[in-house]
């Protein structure tokens, strides 16, 4: 007989299901605890995910998100304006940030291009980018959308699109992790970090 949950604590266990990698063994185990010992956090939790969708917009620059218009890394005047990142997520975004080897500017398209569950062009924003390429001219644009098949489409299709444009486009290597043992790399990125080597002069 399955067990019949009040609503307010499904409807909370249906909601934690949202959540990237978490079923419903998880969410459940999560309600519970917010509920039966933490109901402070689960609080904080509430009010931080109303906060954010309230006060959070999208910049008009790079589309990342901001509380202002403009972001605080676009309105910074010690960025290289004259390149261009391109990413599929905020998230992604902060992980160049956090490696201090990328001083330019960002675009996050906020999506990668999925055919088959209906994602376009026009549902992640390529005209937006396009706008912003023409309005705030760039000499270089770094497609680092992710090496998963969508992102290779992406990346691809972001190409051609800016072929046009007078604009050189390069896409991030990708290659043998820092640290990283050959022995436990797999095969296809082995093969591309021997395309991509370089001179060790």
């Amino acid at each position: 007989m399955t067990e019949q949950l009040p609503e307010p604590l499904s409807d909370l266990i249906n909601a934690l299901c949202k959540l990237p990698g978490v079923g419903k063994r998880t969410a459940r185990r999560m309600a519970y605890h917010l509920l039966q010992y933490d109901r402070h956090g689960a609080q904080q939790i509430s009010q931080a995910i109303a906060h954010a969708i309230n006060d959070l917009r999208h910049c008009k620059m790079c589309n990342s998100f901001t509380q202002d218009e403009i972001c605080s890394t676009c309105a910074n005047p010690q960025r290289n304006s004259s390149q261009l990142c391109v990413v599929e997520t905020a998230a992604d975004l902060n992980m160049i940030e956090a490696s201090h080897g990328y001083d330019g500017l960002y675009y996050v398209l906020m999506g990668r291009l999925t055919p088959l569950a209906g994602v376009g062009p026009k549902e992640i924003g390529f005209e937006q980018l396009l706008e912003r390429v023409t309005e705030h001219p760039v000499e270089e644009v770094i497609i680092a959308t992710n090496f998963t098949a969508e992102g290779e489409t992406t990346a691809h299709y972001l190409g051609e699109i800016l072929k046009g444009k007078q604009i050189k486009v390069s896409r991030i290597a990708r290659g043998i992790p820092s640290g990283g043992e050959l022995e436990y790399v797999d095969a296809g990125t082995i093969a591309w970090a021997l395309n991509e080597r370089r001179s060790n002069h």
